[in-house]
């Protein structure tokens, strides 16, 4: 086996925190996941798969649209208060 060694990353809190779950689930720690993830960069002399915008739905796009249009008229009725939008939700 070759020799190890020690390597400092800086990830995200959340991600890992994620990311550990998810592999401990599959029988694998961070260190194991990171060093097949670098084996692959180097079998495949790059990064090992596609990196894109996931593509959206038309209607995904369409209510991105609608909330930015809302989110800048001064019409719409907005709320401070979760308390204040459910009473209004409800009446």
């Amino acid at each position: 086996m070759a020799a190890t060694v020690p390597t400092q990353i800086r990830i995200d809190e959340a991600t890992k925190k994620q990311a550990v779950e998810l592999l401990e689930g599959l029988g694998m720690n961070l260190s194991e996941a990171v060093n097949m993830f670098l084996k692959q960069v180097v079998l495949y002399r790059g990064i090992p798969f596609e990196i894109r915008y996931p593509e959206l739905k038309p209607e995904v796009i369409e209510a991105m649209k609608e909330a930015k249009r809302m989110s800048r008229d001064p019409g719409v009725k907005g709320f401070t208060d979760i308390d204040d939008l459910f009473e209004e939700l409800n009446s």
